[in-house]
Parts: C-alpha cells; sequence; structure tokens
C-alpha cells in the first residue's frame, strides 16, 4: 500500500534528495519539540500555572480524552514535502498567490508581527533566520507548507513556502479513500449503507490515533496526510494540539506522539540503571524541568498498524469490524532534550505499567 517509494526504487539523485530531506527532518523534529512542548510548558510556568501533565490513559489507542483547551499550550500545524506539490492539488490544499511567504503578504496579514528587516532568504532551511521566521508564523490559523523550491535545478532546497494555508479535503472523502485503500469498500463510502459509512470514518480517525470527536488542527492534521498520499514522494506532517497537550508526527512511518511527562526521583535511577547511563548524564541530556522530587521528560509513543489496518493478504473486499483495533503501542521512549546530539532515546514501558 506503499504511495511512496523506497529507496532502492530512486535514482541516484533522487536517493540524495531523500537523505536531504531526512536530515532536514531531524532538525525541524527538534524544533517542533522546542516550539510544541517545551515553549508551551514555559506558557504555564511564565504565566503562573501548573502545567496539565498528559495522563497514561490518555496515550492509549482508542482513548477517550478529555474536552478542554489550554490557552498557554500552543497549537499549529506544518506540512513538510519530499518534493514540491502541483497546482493541480489546489482545489483541496489551498496554496494560492495570495497566501505564499512573499514580503508583501506576509507585512500585510495583520495577525503576523514582522519587521521591515524581512529577507525573502529567510524562508529556506538553510538560513540561518529560518526557524526564527517559522516561530514567529506557526501561530497562524491554518497550516504552513514547507516544501522542495522547484525553480532550483543545481541542489535541492526546501522553503517555506506558503502560510495561512487551508486543508478543504471533505472528511468523508479522506475516509473513503483509506476505506478503498484497505479494501474496506469498493467505490463509494455509502455502498454499504449509512451506519458502514459512519464506522468507516471513525475508523479513519483510529488510524491516525486520534479520537473521533476532536476538530480544528489535528483533524485538518489526518485529513491533510490522507490526501498527501497522492503526492507520489514521502511527507511529514506536525500537529500541535493545545487539548491533548502533545505534538503528533504523521509520516511514512505511521503516527508517533511527544509528550511531557513527570518521573519520580526513584523511577529516574531505575531508568539511569537499565539503559547503563549515569544519573548525572540523564539529568542533563533528557530532563526539561525539575520540580522538587520530580523530574520532566519528553516522552515518545510511536504506534503500530494491526493486520485490520493493514492491506490484506489476498487483496479481496472484506467488511470493516468496529469492535478490532486498528492501532496498538508500537515503541514507548523517553526522548533528548532538543539540541542533545549524542545521546538516543531511551526504551522505557510507561503506558500499559
Amino acid at each position: 500500500m506503499a504511495f511512496w517509494r523506497v529507496r532502492e526504487e530512486l535514482s541516484q539523485t533522487s536517493r540524495l534528495r531523500r537523505s536531504f530531506y531526512e536530515l532536514l527532518r531531524d532538525e525541524l523534529d527538534q524544533h517542533m519539540l522546542q516550539y510544541g512542548l517545551i515553549d508551551s510548558y514555559s506558557n504555564f510556568h511564565n504565566a503562573g500555572q501548573e502545567y496539565p501533565f498528559v495522563e497514561k490513559r490518555e496515550l492509549k489507542p482508542r482513548a477517550r480524552l478529555p474536552v478542554r483547551e489550554y490557552d498557554q499550550h500552543d497549537s499549529f500545524l506544518v506540512l513538510f514535502v519530499e518534493e514540491t506539490i502541483t497546482a493541480a492539488h489546489k482545489k483541496y490544499i489551498r496554496f494560492l498567490d495570495v497566501n505564499k511567504t512573499t514580503k508583501t503578504n506576509l507585512l500585510t496579514t495583520e495577525s503576523l508581527a514582522l519587521s521591515d528587516k524581512f529577507e525573502r532568504n529567510q524562508k529556506y532551511l538553510e538560513s540561518a533566520h529560518f526557524f526564527s521566521l517559522l516561530k514567529s508564523l506557526l501561530h497562524v490559523d491554518y497550516a504552513l507548507l514547507i516544501q522542495r523550491d522547484p525553480t532550483t535545478r543545481s541542489k535541492d532546497r526546501y522553503m517555506l513556502s506558503h502560510f495561512h494555508v487551508r486543508i478543504d479535503w471533505p472528511i468523508s472523502d479522506a475516509a473513503e479513500d483509506l476505506a478503498q485503500s484497505l479494501r474496506y469498500i469498493s467505490k463509494d463510502i455509502y455502498e454499504k449503507g449509512d451506519k458502514y459509512a459512519e464506522d468507516a470514518q471513525k475508523k479513519f480517525f483510529e488510524y491516525y490515533g486520534v479520537p473521533t470527536t476532536v476538530g480544528g488542527r489535528r483533524t485538518a492534521a489526518i485529513v491533510a496526510a490522507q490526501y498527501l498520499k497522492r503526492v507520489p514522494c514521502i511527507t511529514t506532517v506536525y500537529a500541535a494540539s493545545s487539548e491533548s497537550r502533545s505534538l503528533i508526527r504523521i509520516s511514512e512511518r505511521g503516527v508517533s506522539k511527544a509528550v511531557l511527562v513527570r518521573f519520580s526521583e526513584k523511577l529516574m535511577e531505575g531508568i539511569a540503571e537499565a539503559n547503563k547511563i549515569s544519573p548525572r548524564s540523564l539529568i542533563h541530556n533528557y530532563v526539561v524541568d525539575r520540580q522538587r522530587k520530580s523530574f520532566v521528560c519528553i516522552f515518545q509513543v510511536t504506534y503500530a498498524y494491526t493486520n485490520p489496518a493493514r492491506l490484506p493478504d489476498d487483496g479481496k473486499l472484506r467488511e470493516i469490524k468496529p469492535d478490532l483495533n486498528w492501532l496498538t503501542v508500537g515503541s514507548e521512549h523517553i526522548i533528548p532534550k532538543p539540541g542533545v546530539t549524542k545521546y538516543p532515546p531511551l526504551p522505557i514501558s510507561l503506558i500499559y505499567s
């Protein structure tokens, strides 16, 4: 069911582009964690408020989440595409001339606070000021689009090409597309009745690890992730949510969520011992903040697809069984603080412990 080609199927030029994209994505991951989690944590601290840590039950597949928006928690949506999205997709991914990241467009948008010193090269990832521009634009409505600059031929350059990017593909179309690809329907989402169509849409949300009741950026994120399968390359969608207090990352590898958690001093000692790392190194490289006798770290869960969420081996049509889980917990890690490069994620079993 791959909609993108693996390295062995690429030309040497495309392989180099893939490597460059993944290198840039590694760096972008770090900044997304900083903006989505650590900066949000600082917002609560600066406002004199307790940070609403995510409970373990909220990270289980098909979990029912408390419905509450936290004003201090940042939210954003970023689409990072390996290639360039062609104009044929503008009907549903609304990247138009009026929302290109030109100096004129940026300075005439009232929601932005940019100085007249803005330089056009700031929108390229290679620019030293790119992440300052990215941070200043993250709060805008809808999504930011980062893609390859089609005008450069001698080398690959990636740029923040558009802001205020709306995702206008209907949810029913996205669910229909997924159900077709997994062989639950042949053509139309309503071909087996309204109840079956409703089940297909619920499973669409479950496939991407979000409750059916969510709206806003998370819904736009999963619709965008499904639609971008029509672009023959790998893509990465980042969605920071003020309700789930998490950073959701959707890529060719699947879905993951990163959240802030608190560990006791005793548990930290156990983590250090299990991973053969000194407590001092653990605190220095993995701890975001210390609260009396507890330690704040970044925890990431990566989900895996079960058989019902994979293409059947025989390729035949099948029936949706609502009771069967489409996601399971694949791996769990404590990940290093942004900027730490010499230490790897540390495996841990937390959600079902």
